[in-house]
């Protein structure tokens, strides 16, 4: 392993910069151990804390930009192409969505140190439509923390990642087995929990083709958007006559669904994650013919198929009429 620190103290801002920039576009080779040991090295003077810090961040923001602009000019797509290739499919979208939502540009100074909101919180921001200029001051901050904190907090421990090298380097070659044993397990087991997810949500879809006949013929059935809120912020459309609804509101609001009606349930996730979970809950519940959509508001998009915005379908129904809510609410059309 001293030849692995020699490497580092030779040519430290470059490995650093190469380490990092990897990691940022999502390949999954963290570069925490390189930050930590060059923490160590600059703590011993062999070298620099500024270069270090500045070509950690350059990594970042290179990596970040590139991000940002496929979110800018991908939108949604870049995102779901991320969660296709996420070990946690499921909620990779509708996370960070959320986060960003509730943290606004502050989830950017966060996003470094949040595990999942890391990578995509770049092609978020692009495809929200936040300025370049402010992403990257919000993101150069976040990149200096992050940074900073890593290589300071290798120099504070540097005798006891010393000891852990060491020990590392009397065992060989056994060492680096031992941690690609440990790396393939752990990928294995989060690509196992993923087939069993995947395995999970696997039910019957109806085809927006399927439902557009349904529409026209007038046995339209009840269809909930479950989208995140700050999708449907981002894009109020919805499929017509469909209404918005959280995968949490499910339980206050399943009294008012007929038990014998028709349900379809759509998002605009990878697999249709989101929207297949909260047709397993209503089922679980009693609610046997429900099924979610396949491609969900997407597929549905490209057909170029009927939509209708949140506010003008929440004034489509007037005060005092049974069926009506207001925005936000639960209502079921008979």
């Amino acid at each position: 392993m001293n030849e692995v620190l020699d490497f580092l103290s030779r040519h430290g801002p470059s490995v650093l910069f190469a380490a990092v920039f990897v990691e940022q576009l999502g390949v999954p080779l963290p570069a925490s151990p390189w930050l930590l040991a060059a923490g160590a090295l600059a703590a011993d003077g062999e070298i620099k804390w500024a270069g270090a810090i500045a070509a950690a961040t350059f990594g970042y923001l290179v990596a970040d930009a590139i991000w940002f602009c496929l979110g800018r000019y991908g939108g949604n797509r870049v995102l779901n192409f991320l969660c296709r290739i996420s070990l946690e499919p499921d909620s990779c979208v509708r996370k960070t969505q959320n986060l960003f939502a509730r943290y606004g540009m502050r989830s950017i100074v966060l996003s470094k140190f949040i595990p999942g909101f890391n990578t995509v919180a770049a092609p978020l921001a692009g495809s929200s439509g936040m300025s370049a200029f402010r992403f990257f001051v919000l993101d150069c901050i976040s990149s200096l923390l992050y940074a900073g904190g890593l290589l300071a907090l290798g120099g504070v421990f540097k005798h006891q990642l010393e000891q852990v090298l060491a020990a590392l380097g009397s065992l060989g070659g056994g060492a680096l087995a031992v941690l690609a044993g440990a790396l393939a397990l752990y990928f294995g087991y989060k690509y196992f929990q993923r087939h069993r997810l995947l395995k999970e949500l696997r039910m019957t879809r109806i085809t927006v083709d399927e439902l557009k006949e349904q529409l026209e013929a007038g046995s339209a059935p009840i269809i909930f958007d479950v989208r995140s809120l700050a999708e449907v912020e981002r894009d109020p459309m919805l499929i017509l006559g469909a209404q918005h609804i959280s995968l949490e509101e499910i339980d206050s609001c399943k009294q008012a669904i007929p038990a014998e009606r028709d349900v379809v349930i759509y998002c605009s996730c990878p697999n249709e994650a989101s929207a297949a979970r909260m047709a397993q809950l209503l089922r679980k519940k009693g609610f046997a013919r429900v099924r979610p959509l396949l491609g969900g508001i997407d597929a549905w998009r490209e057909r170029n198929y009927p939509l209708e915005s949140r506010v003008g379908a929440a004034k489509a129904f007037a005060p005092g009429d049974p069926s009506t809510a207001a925005p936000g609410e639960l209502r079921v059309e008979s």
